[in-house]
């Protein structure tokens, strides 16, 4: 890609990022509460949110052995996202069909945006990726402080995931106008190996896992706790900040050894739910758990996305089965638990199982794995 055409790309790609994590935002922030204000249980609130995951687990499975992500299933992808977040406004008050169109919607989602990432991580250096990846929190941030604002009844959330879904298409088609990768026609390569590698897959789901409270329980959690909607929108959005500076500045830690950065985001998280269960009343510690934000997300997931993509040749695939293993499958089960186990003991689970997780990644480097 030559100068001009990057100069071109980066604008795009920030624009992505902005109105997919605007989306994202919408459907992790405010639609579980509007489900709840719909008399959906908990438990059915964490049977729908273990849906999308469950799709995205799933689906590298199929790009392995079925279907090649090429151009086309990229741009299809984007249509049916906006189609079943349409869905959505006819189908929220049938517990079913709402749960199937959440089906459609996660396998959709977890198609584009691997395809995006493989494009930005092979045309930005790291300092760069991190620079243009933070308008997707600056898109999060955003949504949550306007909707924590103005909304007044659930309905209004399933508009706002349309809007979004909307200007998710339209850059998202326009993306890849600047892609000069040549994609092969032919399936993926069967012999990728997961099992190689078993302790950091089963780190990166472990750590989805204890994500499953705060995704989909930390708003009802919060408000449960006396905390207004406004002000639970503005604990999201401080933790987005924190997520902001740590992009913009994390590229001399991403030139370090990504495991060791990896072990203490892992940590530093654990640390993260033992405050939220301790202090469950306190909005200072709630401010402060949400700094940590910047290392459980901001950090971890670039560490993690730029580890895989050292660690395997087949790069969209990778970042398929990351997105799968991490946000599907463990997305799936931590939605599922959450659900069972709402209540006081929830945010100490969570910590526990995030100790778990970084039990697996020391043994993943004590077994020499790293790919440098």
């Amino acid at each position: 890609m030559n100068q001009n055409n990057r100069n071109n790309f980066a604008p795009i790609l920030g624009a992505y990022y902005l109105f997919y994590f605007a989306l994202v935002g919408v459907y992790v922030i405010f639609m579980p509460k509007a489900l709840a204000d719909l008399n959906f249980s908990a438990s059915q609130i964490g049977t729908i949110y273990a849906a999308g995951p469950f799709m995205r687990f799933l689906l590298p499975f199929i790009f392995k052995y079925l279907i090649h992500l090429n151009l086309r299933v990229y741009q299809i992808s984007l249509f049916v996202m906006l189609i079943a977040s349409i869905s959505f406004i006819s189908s929220v008050e049938n517990f079913w069909i709402y749960f199937l169109s959440n089906l459609i919607f996660g396998a959709s989602m977890g198609i584009s945006l691997p395809y995006v990432e493989t494009i930005a991580l092979s045309k930005l250096s790291k300092k760069q990726y991190g620079k243009v990846r933070l308008w997707g929190s600056i898109g999060f941030m955003a949504i949550a402080l306007w909707i924590g604002k103005i909304l007044s009844n659930p309905y209004q959330t399933l508009y706002y995931l349309v809007a979004m879904a909307l200007f998710v298409v339209a850059f998202g088609l326009l993306v890849v106008k600047y892609d000069e990768t040549k994609h092969s026609s032919t399936q993926a390569d069967s012999k990728f190996n997961l099992s190689k590698y078993w302790a950091f897959w089963v780190s990166v789901f472990l750590m989805q896992v204890a994500f499953g409270g705060f995704y989909n329980f930390f708003t009802i959690y919060e408000t449960s706790h006396g905390i207004s909607l406004e002000l639970t929108s503005w604990m999201w959005s401080f933790g987005v900040i924190c997520e902001i500076v740590m992009l913009y500045f994390q590229g001399p830690l991403l030139e370090k050894n990504l495991l060791s950065v990896i072990k203490f985001s892992i940590f530093i998280t654990s640390f993260r739910w033992l405050m939220l269960y301790l202090y469950p009343d306190s909005i200072f510690i709630a401010f402060a758990s949400q700094s940590l934000h910047a290392f459980s997300f901001a950090l971890y997931h670039t560490a993690s996305i730029n580890y895989v993509y050292l660690l395997y040749t087949q790069k969209k695939l990778a970042q398929q089965f990351f997105l799968g293993i991490a946000f599907g499958l463990g997305g799936s089960v931590g939605a599922i638990l959450a659900g069972r186990v709402y209540g006081e003991y929830l945010f100490l689970i969570e910590s526990i199982i995030t100790i778990l997780s970084l039990l697996a990644i020391i043994l993943h480097q004590r077994r020499k794995e790293y790919v440098a």
